[in-house]
């Protein structure tokens, strides 16, 4: 359902001879700043990848995985989230958005394990709706990095 929202790890200079601080954050914030944060969130989403779709099980199963290992290391995804330092204006408002979907995303995580709680069914399906508002988010997220990263000549490397 949910995959890991970071795909791309190394970046380079496609061209700059000349100092651009938005260009400086933006290779600080992928390379160095949001490393930790990237591997936090690929941890919590699959492991409830893993408990998810194809791979469920059952309730207590799902329940557990997501109480015992993906909303604690969600939560410090966030943490790094709020940690994390920019400098520019421009990427600064671009990261609030990987920050409201990624409280989004927390906040659906809760639901879902108190949903399976009461073995509420509606609660269930409005925690779906939060996963897609979240998504959304990120989409955006990504698309908004992408556009200021063209701007200022950065390009990224995908590995797979």
């Amino acid at each position: 359902m949910l995959t890991g929202l970071f795909s791309f790890v190394f970046v380079f200079l496609l061209a700059g001879c000349f100092s651009d601080p938005i260009q400086d954050d933006i290779l600080s914030y992928s390379n160095e700043e949001m490393t930790k944060a990237h591997e936090l969130e690929d941890t919590a989403v699959s492991a409830y990848n893993e408990v998810t779709g194809q791979n469920y099980t059952d309730d207590e199963t799902m329940y557990a995985t997501l109480v015992d290992d993906v909303i604690p290391t969600y939560n410090e995804f966030i943490s790094e989230l709020n940690n994390t330092h920019v400098e520019t204006d421009e990427l600064r408002e671009i990261h609030e958005l990987i920050i409201q979907g990624a409280d989004t995303q927390y906040n659906a995580f809760v639901k879902i394990a108190h949903a399976l709680e009461d073995q509420d069914a509606d609660a269930i399906e409005e925690a779906n709706g939060m996963l897609d508002d979240a998504k959304k988010n990120f989409r955006d997220y990504q698309h908004q990095l992408d556009k200021l990263a063209k701007e200022h000549d950065v390009e990224w490397k995908e590995e797979k």
